[in-house]
């Protein structure tokens, strides 16, 4: 492992505090040293990274992907995920558990893990809720976090029966785990194919109610402060609506441990974008109304959400070249999450540059109890991002390092140029000159 020097940026640590001038050095995958310009000696050994006119910011982390390894390989793999990820400025990654088997035991937890896998960047493995992801019996979460898992979940599917959400939220509490909870109440469901609304009227296509994700929060959140004397984490995946919204901000300011994420495509999309039977606008929870979208972009800004995460879902092109009610639900979103962000909520929202990196480092870091990431504080991993805020270009999903290119955002001018992403000290991703 190559000692790393990396001089002449502006550092941008939101959970340290810092955004200064600042040179740092990189040695045995941690942090080794901070100092103001010039400060830091090269004794000859280290790999000299000019960071010039960059901004230098702790690597960033997406606490919501799918990398369908094991069992469905044509759509991605942890090797070509986590390089499509490295080159989104992303140097660790959560794992969401619905792979084929799913992800319920220790063994497939152990394995996901394993370097033969030939993961670019850090991959943190979710272990299935229940058994199989079939909403009935829990797994055995200390086995399950004995062998790495960050979190529990079913996501692809809810946790719909009441009586197992609360024997999760209590067993997850008890030994240190989160539970994310994919909202959608799948009796309300059920032969969906889009947002419910005058588009999908419009298009004859049978809607998904905005109420199957709130009124399920809802009663989640009702547990959870049923179970307030074990202080259980519960965390919304991909928040959608401007009613979960409200039952998130309230449960807050009763001070119960909810979090939520919110993904990319819904706060930049409505359904309009479906309009034309796009399968890649088509995804679960669906893109929702305007309302829904400025209610996501309200509690962005207000910090009611606590994490970016892109929900990244690989499909074949075959998979998606049908008919808009046969094709499976989600898009890409690792290599343009950043792009997107930097250029809506940071350029044309104003959002300040520092809270939009922290949502997707250092927030989403403590959300999973990540130790020593989404920081670049002397002792931490050397995850680091080293990227041009500024700078503008343009996403062609044919150079994808992902298997898959099912994005709606292909052609789309985004800002922020990635030039570096070290994950442990290891440089996983560097720009063409």
């Amino acid at each position: 492992m190559k000692t790393i020097l990396i001089h002449g940026g502006r550092l941008l640590d939101p959970a340290a505090g810092v955004d200064a001038a600042k040179d740092l050095l990189l040695k045995d995958g941690r942090v080794a040293e901070i100092a103001g310009p010039g400060k830091i000696k090269n004794t000859g050994d280290a790999e000299v990274i000019d960071a010039k006119g960059l901004v230098v910011t702790p690597g960033l982390v997406d606490i919501h992907v799918h990398f369908r390894e094991p069992g469905q390989a044509h759509k991605e793999t942890i090797a070509s995920g986590s390089a499509a990820a490295a080159a989104g400025g992303f140097t660790a990654v959560a794992m969401m558990p619905n792979t084929a088997p799913v992800n319920d035991s220790p063994e497939i937890t152990r394995g996901m893990q394993a370097a033969e896998r030939g993961a670019r960047v850090r991959v943190f493995p979710i272990g299935a809720a229940t058994r199989g992801v079939k909403g009935e019996a829990i797994n055995d979460y200390a086995a399950l976090k004995a062998a790495g898992v960050v979190a529990v979940s079913d996501d692809g599917l809810p946790i719909l029966k009441e009586s197992t959400m609360r024997e999760a939220l209590a067993s997850a509490a008890r030994h240190g785990l989160t539970v994310i909870q994919h909202a959608e109440d799948t009796n309300m469901t059920a032969g969906g194919s889009m947002n419910a609304g005058p588009v999908a009227f419009r298009l004859g296509l049978r809607g998904m109610p905005a109420e199957a994700e709130s009124q399920l929060v809802e009663r989640d959140i009702r547990l959870v402060g049923e179970l307030n004397d074990l202080r259980p984490h519960y965390h919304v995946a991909h928040t959608s609506t401007a009613a979960a919204i409200v039952a998130i901000r309230k449960a807050r300011r009763n001070g119960m441990r909810v979090t939520c994420e919110v993904a990319p495509h819904h706060f930049l999309l409505t359904d309009e974008h479906v309009a034309e039977f796009n399968t890649n606008a088509k995804m679960c929870p669906p893109l929702r109304s305007a309302a829904d979208r400025d209610a996501i972009v309200e509690a962005l800004m207000d910090g009611v959400v606590d994490s970016i995460a892109t929900d990244h879902a690989p499909h074949a092109a075959h998979e998606k070249e049908v008919e808009f009610e046969r094709a499976p639900n989600g898009i890409t979103g690792l290599e343009t999450s950043l792009g997107l962000s930097l250029e809506w909520l940071h350029h044309q929202w104003k959002l300040p540059l520092g809270r939009v990196l922290s949502l997707m480092s250092a927030q989403p870091a403590a959300l999973l109890n990540l130790k020593g990431r989404g920081t670049l504080a002397v002792g931490s991993f050397a995850d680091v991002l080293i990227f041009d805020p500024n700078a503008e270009w343009k996403y062609d999903a044919a150079k994808t390092l992902s298997k898959s290119r099912n994005t709606p955002f292909d052609g789309w001018t985004m800002r922020g140029k990635v030039h570096w992403t070290i994950s442990e000290g290891k440089v996983a991703f560097k720009a063409e000159a």
